[in-house]
């Protein structure tokens, strides 16, 4: 096997076939929505053209093989996104913006190329299968994940590499609805696709969860001031990507790619619907919840995560670092139910019940 004429250049597994179909369902739903969103527009057909050709250089992305043609696929799909974001060259905000996540981008790719260029320095390896499954880890292997990690970091806008994804405000709607459920992933994935490698670093793990919590903590409070429905998505995007970093420095890395296929499809929803913000009905969930409703919330959550910790076959009680997904699902759990519990708590509890249990089962599955 060489570089340039590698035998094998595609990969499908779990992780690339789940991201192909999220890729693909957020391309029809948000090309569906920008057909009536741009119709008129003078950039009409040429923004679907490169939204097009943006969907096709991530599946190739997520199911590339060879370290050459992941880092072309890579290059390709940020490339096209700033494009897309520069949707009128006479915005001068959009220009601004295109332009720091262009220097963001640039640096992201020149760290995931020297890191592909140690690792086949130090491997002699081109096919991602057979470099993730090296028994031992180098000192030249280590740098690599380092420089993988800081690409993965400009990708997902982790901090301190957020602010290109703050000042993407300015782009369309179905832009930012496919950037932030789609593009966004890639750091993720990138972690994911070379888990095998980043287990046997406990030094990398922790720098994960460090940099994870506070990109975690930081998006979560600057939300919490954003005066305007998409830059409080922006800031939303940016937290659950530290907790999808959290995850994976905590090596729960199938629950950070659930974490990954959740968060892309209820942002995506939320960006192609905050046009009707102003519109919506607010319900009084009636905060904080009496005795009764909270006990009930409780009863649920723990009903949530032991069938998520049966569907997903780990120890409901256990002590190591399952207990924090066991909590996150009984938190997740809780929540999901409290709003159904807000009236007539001890009616609703048998319906709560099958749901909360239902999500445990389902989000063990999908964590497994």
């Amino acid at each position: 096997m060489t570089l340039i004429l590698p035998d094998k250049l595609f990969h499908l597994d779990r992780l690339s076939i789940i991201l192909m179909a999220l890729v693909i369902f957020i391309g029809v739903c948000v090309g569906s929505f920008a057909y009536r969103y741009l119709k008129g527009d003078t950039q009409y057909r040429p923004f679907f053209f490169r939204l097009a050709v943006l969907i096709g250089s991530v599946i190739i992305m997520v199911s590339a093989d060879h370290l050459l043609l992941l880092l072309i696929a890579w290059c390709l799909s940020n490339g096209l996104l700033v494009r897309l974001m520069i949707y009128k060259k006479n915005w001068k905000a959009a220009k601004a913006a295109g332009l720091l996540a262009t220097k963001n981008f640039v640096w992201g790719a020149i760290w995931v190329a020297s890191a592909f260029v140690l690792f086949y320095t130090a491997t002699g390896e081109t096919s991602i299968q057979a470099l993730v499954h090296q028994p031992t880890l180098s000192s030249t292997t280590l740098l690599a994940l380092g420089l993988l990690l800081m690409g993965a970091m400009t990708q997902s806008a982790i901090w301190p590499f957020h602010r290109w994804l703050l000042s993407s405000l300015n782009s369309p709607t179905p832009v930012s609805a496919i950037m932030h459920a789609g593009l966004i992933n890639g750091g993720g994935f990138l972690l994911a696709r070379f888990a095998p490698l980043y287990l046997q670093s406990p030094a990398l793990l922790t720098v994960l969860v460090v940099l994870g919590f506070c990109t975690a903590l930081l998006g979560t409070l600057w939300k919490l001031m954003q005066p305007d429905v998409k830059r409080m998505l922006a800031c939303s995007t940016m937290g659950q990507m530290g907790f999808m970093v959290v995850q994976c420095g905590l090596g729960l890395f199938p629950a950070a790619v659930a974490h990954l296929v959740w968060h892309g499809l209820f942002k995506a929803y939320l960006f192609l619907s905050s046009g009707s913000a102003a519109q919506e009905k607010r319900v009084d969930l009636r905060y904080p919840p009496g005795p009764v409703a909270f006990s009930c919330a409780l009863v649920c959550g723990s009903i949530g995560s032991f069938c998520f910790a049966i569907s997903s076959g780990k120890a409901w009680m256990s002590g190591d670092t399952t207990l924090v997904l066991i909590g996150v699902a009984f938190l997740t759990a809780s929540q999901f139910a409290l709003p159904m519990l807000q009236s007539k708590p001890l009616q609703r509890l048998p319906l709560a019940l099958i749901g909360t249990g239902l999500f445990g089962l389902v989000y063990g599955a999908a964590s497994s």
